[in-house]
């Protein structure tokens, strides 16, 4: 069985997402996978940050002779095991992180006061009184 390194097209339309997956290579693109081993999302601003690989699983399949296509085998000799910009990935892995868990906490505090705002504040007897004299 011949096996091969691949992209599986995930996301919709005009917004694309890719897991980079080891797969037979008799499936079609979107078909089975044997495993997912990483993902590819192309609309990130950060170039370095575009790429995740489970560098363990990478360096597993490829020593057991898995096939990358074209596409996969540039982003390997980037991100993968060996790569180039290695460190520059992992680096802008952490600030895409913790970018997202500050904007998580941002929106959680926005939702508290939303539902604070929108919670009508109870009358107490005395306010009733002064306003029906």
């Amino acid at each position: 069985m011949a096996v091969r390194i691949r992209m599986k097209k995930m996301g919709r339309r005009h917004r694309p997402f890719y897991r980079i997956c080891i797969m037979d290579a008799r499936t079609p693109r979107d078909g089975r996978e044997i495993e997912v081993v990483g993902t590819y999302d192309p609309m990130v601003r950060d170039e370095d940050a575009r790429v995740k690989f489970n560098l363990e699983r990478v360096s597993y399949w490829l020593s057991v002779g898995a096939q990358p296509t074209e596409k996969v085998a540039i982003l390997l000799k980037k991100y993968g095991p060996n790569g180039t910009r290695l460190k520059q990935n992992q680096e802008a892995l952490a600030r895409l992180a913790e970018q997202r868990a500050r904007r998580a906490a941002r929106s959680k505090i926005a939702a508290a006061a939303l539902a604070r705002a929108s919670r009508k504040p109870e009358a107490t007897s005395g306010e009733e009184t002064d306003s029906e004299s």
